[in-house]
């Protein structure tokens, strides 16, 4: 809660200022306006309300109205409001989630959701993410430097799913204890082992898709340096385990 408190808080403290010409300008996502960004932050936060309003009922239901397809015109649609209307609706959809997450007894974190086959809580690390690492991708002045150890380290668990097969990962962040990602199934050859080296924002930032802020990284194979692999789609894009 207190980290989708906090990151709540600083993204709408970081577009109260932007003008509708602001909001038009390219994302630092490809062929996505800020406004994109901005519908779509509004849009899962409204999905997650939804999930938890159902799970109370013990019932699940779609993350978006109308599927994927739904998804994706509400966020064609709403990428075009004026800045004040983005901040109006995203304030009423951070208002709403949020109220529902503090609403609920600790029981309840554990009620199913749709959301990857998962369970409140998962919502609820979800919601974090989204609101953290969206707030960089609005190009607003804020890096993946900003990002807090605790996020970096949820980060490292939650995107080892990116990890290719026949890679190891063993990520050593700077003034963090060493984490490996991914292993050889069995019957499988041996994995090659690749040390990612560097600050654990920059790291985070890589695994997440995102440009590092520092430019610390630095990868060995062998005690060579190499490329950093190729990583497979972020997780919503694989099934859920």
């Amino acid at each position: 809660m207190a980290g989708m408190e906090a990151a709540a808080a600083a993204l709408q403290e970081h577009i109260k200022n932007l003008s509708d010409d602001d909001v038009r300008a390219p994302s630092r996502l490809p062929d996505w306006t800020r406004g994109h960004v901005l519908a779509h932050v509004a849009g899962v936060a409204d999905g997650m309300a939804r999930q938890l309003e159902y799970a109370a009922g013990g019932e699940t239901v779609e993350l978006y109205d109308g599927g994927a397809d739904g998804r994706n015109r509400a966020i064609e649609e709403g990428a075009v409001r004026s800045a004040d209307r983005h901040r109006r609706e995203l304030n009423d959809s951070l208002e709403r989630v949020l109220a529902a997450f503090r609403g609920l007894q600790p029981a309840d974190w554990n009620a199913p959701i749709s959301y990857r086959s998962g369970v409140v809580r998962d919502g609820g690390l979800a919601m974090w993410r989204e609101l953290v690492i969206h707030l960089t991708d609005l190009d607003v002045g804020v890096d993946a430097d900003t990002w807090s150890p605790q996020f970096c380290e949820h980060l490292f668990g939650f995107l080892a799913a990116r990890v290719p097969a026949g890679v190891r990962l063993r990520l050593q962040p700077l003034a963090l204890p060493p984490r490996v990602l991914g292993s050889s199934a069995p019957g499988e050859p041996a994995s090659t082992t690749i040390s990612v080296n560097g600050m654990a924002t920059d790291i985070a930032a890589w695994l997440a898709g995102r440009t590092p802020s520092l430019g610390s990284l630095r990868a060995e194979a062998a005690a060579d340096g190499v490329e950093l692999p190729t990583l497979l789609p972020w997780p919503s894009a694989l099934p859920a385990k």
